[in-house]
């Protein structure tokens, strides 16, 4: 144990040999929090003789799970471990156990987001609302929402803040999961916490099982989740949680910042250790991404601080638009490269995955090999769904999802008019499995249809018997020829078929290695469910890597690249007054990844649905100290030609806000006919970006200014109406 000591600062050694009690761990971007968490468990476990099945350690990221567990490998031995797993994990293993209960079976199937969207059309067209009314996305949105909130069907039909017609497809959507003997990702925290509050012996059980409950990035937790760590710890009140509200930046799907904000309020007696050594970044770049958040009025107090040297300071480059913004990245990462730097050590973040286009091509174009986190996942492709389609109907035969998606692939004259007369027969039969056999012994098929469906129907038997004799692997492998998948794809001449055959290969190879750890098919279906775009993510592959900034959330890179650095970007249009902090915590996240180097970067004009647009840079450049910022790459033509240059206009390093600066106007060309558009700055705060109010339209935000004198033109982007084109003179915008 003066081993494992030895290795930490008194403050994380102060988290570990904390006693009996409410532990509240605020660990600051890069100060080991996870070697603190490991070596807590550690301790619990070899010093205070805690048996390892009383704990429960969960994270969020499958990466970060087994990371921990690795640690705890080496510290404790394999024979050793508690669980350690993701939320949704934990919750899977409890629901196998125990979601009898509740009418499922064992064997229930997990809905990833495109299941879901497909399920929910179904209701959408059985409840006749018009896409312009719901459409599936947004009605999973919406669902998937109210699931985070802890709110089944029936308590979101009694609330006042409702969408049209969502309580009755939220209420169906339900139904047909369980007919399906499926959850999807809200389900299995939701129906967890149903299992606890209405089942008391479940509850009771699994309240004298844990005596410590330890919970990573609290400061990410939903209400759900929340419910169910405190449910868990209430009865030994040995709950350690670690998290930093200042990497708080999932809002948008349901994490909710008070919970680690008002810890000390659920738990009086609550010890609480700041963690503020940071062991990741330069000293520029912590006071840097320091300086920026310190500006959220909701947050708890800690100032981190290193031992690293100062290092270099934050660059900030100014492009002249988004193409010449792509470019620079890509001079100065094969500029890098040509120096001590490898590919996989530079990362390049971005607010919204529509950026990443430009990014790319420039990569392209300068042959600097990259992989993109957060693009088409794997396990999302066509093919791979398909496969698994046909796995997941043979571990569960109820699952009319899957059924549906694989009895006519590959194509084998089984029409929509057919599945559509068999599927009147599902609810009756309990599935469209079932449906298909009921429908052939009452031979209501015409004799070809009928003669088509059995054949699918005897494939589907003959596969489901070789479970019992055969590995997964080899029988995905038969599968995929005797389905007449693979020759399908082998008929196919072209370079996207053979792309598809290596992704079949690559799913069969990743399958070997899992039934290497002797584990089932429905091991194996249950993991690839629960995989996130960060645990596809491969550090040692020597490429650039690129991806949006809340996918960068955990890990570090030695240099990276934030770009699109602009009012009405980042932080984005879309996002409230009341939300900014979130979005200055995710800029401080992106700042805080980089170890060595950061750059940040901001076009004059950016192209956006086919049109420019010309913001200014964003506020949180300007939350940078100047101390702290060196300007970098070619100085932007439209700078160098305006004529009155104040500290803001000058460079790409600014005295603070924008009409802090006095009048000012940057000229820049704009479209084939020569127009000029002119972003402006005045003493009343008229620029891009401004918030303005007028007297019929109400409050609304500049989204373009063009022209001047006389003939100055705003577009104003208004809560009431919507976008709306003004001449100047005649508005009269008053600042809001």
């Amino acid at each position: 144990m003066a081993d494992w000591l030895s290795a930490l600062n008194p403050m994380q050694q102060r988290a570990v040999l904390h006693g009996e009690g409410p532990l509240l761990i605020l660990a600051g971007a890069g100060s080991g929090k996870t070697r603190t968490l490991t070596h807590r468990v550690a301790h619990l476990i070899g010093e205070r003789g805690v048996e390892p099945w009383r704990i429960l350690a969960v994270t969020f990221t499958n990466k970060a799970a087994a990371e921990m567990r690795e640690r705890l490998e080496r510290l404790l031995g394999a024979a050793a471990l508690p669980w350690v797993s993701t939320f949704h994990a934990a919750c899977v293993r409890i629901l196998r156990r125990e979601i009898a209960a509740l009418g499922f079976t064992p064997n229930f199937v997990i809905y990833d987001d495109r299941d879901s969207e497909r399920l929910l059309k179904d209701c959408l067209e059985y409840a006749r609302i018009p896409e312009q009314t719901l459409n599936a996305r947004l009605a999973g949105a919406l669902i998937d929402g109210a699931k985070n909130k802890g709110l089944t069907p029936r308590a979101y039909a009694r609330g006042n803040d409702q969408h049209d017609g969502l309580a009755a497809v939220y209420t169906r959507y339900q139904d047909l999961l369980r007919r399906a003997n499926a959850l999807d990702f809200g389900d299995l925290l939701l129906t967890t916490l149903r299992l606890f509050e209405e089942l008391p012996d479940v509850r009771d059980r699994y309240q004298a099982r844990f005596h410590h409950v330890l919970v990573d990035e609290y400061q990410d937790t939903n209400a759900v989740q929340y419910r169910l760590t405190n449910l868990l710890a209430s009865r030994h009140r040995n709950l350690c949680v670690v998290g930093d509200d200042d990497q708080s930046i999932y809002r948008w799907r349901g994490a909710e910042i008070g919970n680690i904000l008002d810890f000390e309020r659920d738990y009086a007696d609550a010890v609480v250790i700041r963690l503020e050594q940071n062991y990741r970044s330069t000293g520029n770049i912590l006071d840097a991404a320091g300086a920026v958040v310190a500006r959220n009025a909701r947050r708890t107090g800690k100032t981190l601080w290193t031992e690293n040297p100062r290092g270099d300071k934050v660059g900030v480059a100014a492009l002249p638009d988004d193409l010449e913004e792509a470019r620079f990245v890509a001079r100065e990462i094969e500029r890098l490269i040509a120096g001590p730097w490898a590919r996989r050590e530079i990362a390049v973040f971005y607010r919204t995955n529509a950026q990443s286009r430009s990014l790319e091509e420039a990569l392209v174009r300068y042959r600097i090999p990259y992989v993109m986190v957060g693009g088409i996942k794997f396990f999302s492709r066509a093919e791979i769904k398909d496969v698994l389609a046909y796995l997941r109907m043979l571990v569960n035969p109820a699952d009319s999802l899957s059924v549906k998606r694989v009895i006519n692939v590959p194509a084998r004259g089984i029409g929509a008019a057919t599945v559509e007369r068999i599927a009147a027969l599902e609810e009756e039969a309990g599935g469209f499995l079932a449906a298909c056999r009921a429908a052939l012994e009452r031979e209501l098929l015409k004799p070809l249809q009928a003669e088509k469906v059995r054949g699918f129907v005897s494939m589907v038997d003959t596969f489901t018997s070789s479970l019992e004799h055969l590995s997964y692997p080899q029988l995905t492998a038969r599968l995929i020829e005797e389905s007449g998948y693979g020759p399908m794809l082998r008929e196919d001449a072209s370079p996207d078929a053979r792309d598809r055959l290596q992704n079949l290969e690559e799913l069969l190879k990743g399958m070997e290695e899992h039934a290497g750890a002797e584990r089932t098919l429905q091991d194996y279906l249950e993991q690839v469910a629960l995989v996130t775009d960060v645990d596809a993510y491969d550090g040692t592959v020597d490429r650039v890597t690129l991806m949006t900034l809340h996918a960068a959330k955990g890990l570090e890179f030695p240099i990276a690249f934030i770009t699109g650095m602009e009012e009405g970007l980042f932080p984005h249009a879309r996002v409230s007054d009341g939300d900014i902090e979130e979005e200055r915590r995710l800029c401080y996240v992106g700042m805080t990844r980089a170890m060595r180097r950061l750059y940040l970067t901001h076009a004059l004009r950016r192209r956006v649905y086919g049109d420019f647009q010309a913001n200014p840079r964003s506020r949180f450049i300007d939350e940078i100290p100047l101390e702290l910022v060196d300007a970098v790459g070619p100085v932007a033509a439209a700078e160098a030609r305006a004529a009155e240059w104040s500290p803001r206009a000058r460079g790409p390093v600014g005295m603070g806000r924008a009409h802090d600066a006095g009048p000012e106007r940057i000229e820049v060309a704009d479209g084939e006919d020569g127009e000029c558009v002119r972003v402006v700055y005045d003493e009343d705060g008229l620029r891009v970006g401004s918030r303005v109010r007028h007297g019929t339209f109400g409050v609304g935000t500049i989204k373009r200014v063009e022209g001047a004198g006389e003939r100055q033109k705003v577009t104003v982007l208004f809560r009431s109406v919507g976008a709306k084109k003004l001449l100047l003179k005649f508005a009269g915008l008053e600042p809001a």
